[in-house]
């Protein structure tokens, strides 16, 4: 049966299904949640601004965005927005979905913490991006009504969310700092990894082979 979240259909195919159980099986309760947030925020700021987006594809990219946060699809040598990014890719192409549609959805999880620039994408990539940003940011808070948001919390509640996914963001990154240069999530390491040293843009100028 058809699932319906403050006025959003969620998508019910096999695709979406299996989509559903991969994640619910592999991340937290707390991510799962968010993820399904995303969709549903995601999906009601695009009904907002009047934009024509694939929702299986919407879906896909919500659920799978911080798949790379989890211990069974994180790796220690990328970002871990791309190791997301390339298990939604496989997942799709498992599925027959190939080229642009599979290229959107990597690329709406692989820059859905990059400020903006998601933004003057295809529908499927900004609305990924409005998602998170509503969600962890509060961006956009506003553009929802109180009884829709009421009713995505309360399919997907979010107690003490703040702090938990500080700290899951923590956990699926300190093992790589490195990944995190020029990024957003450097002040997720810079507030809670002791010694942390960030990346420095200038400084790495300045030391680069180059002799002027």
């Amino acid at each position: 049966m058809t699932e319906v979240i403050a006025g959003v259909r969620v998508p019910d195919s096999a695709l979406a299904r299996e989509a559903t159980e991969l994640v619910r099986d592999a991340a937290s309760p707390l991510l799962f949640d968010h993820s399904r947030r995303v969709f549903l925020f995601g999906a009601l700021r695009g009904r907002e601004q009047g934009l024509t987006f694939d929702p299986e594809l919407l879906y896909v990219g919500a659920l799978f965005h911080d798949l790379g946060l989890t211990e069974r699809h994180r790796r220690a040598d990328q970002r871990f927005e791309i190791d997301g990014a390339d298990e939604a890719r496989r997942f799709l192409n498992r599925h027959g979905v190939t080229g642009d549609p599979a290229d959107r959805v990597w690329t709406a999880i692989a820059l859905h913490t990059t400020p903006e620039i998601p933004l003057h994408m295809a529908p499927e990539i900004a609305l990924v991006t409005r998602g998170v940003e509503l969600d962890v940011l509060g961006i956009g808070y506003a553009s929802v009504t109180d009884e829709q948001r009421a009713a995505v919390v309360a399919a997907h509640p979010r107690p003490d969310f703040k702090n938990r996914i500080l700290a899951a963001f923590t956990d699926g990154i300190q093992d790589r700092p490195e990944t995190t240069f020029g990024n957003v999530k450097a002040d997720v390491l810079a507030h809670f990894k002791p010694g942390f040293v960030r990346g420095d843009f200038v400084e790495v100028i300045k030391s680069s082979a180059w002799p002027e």
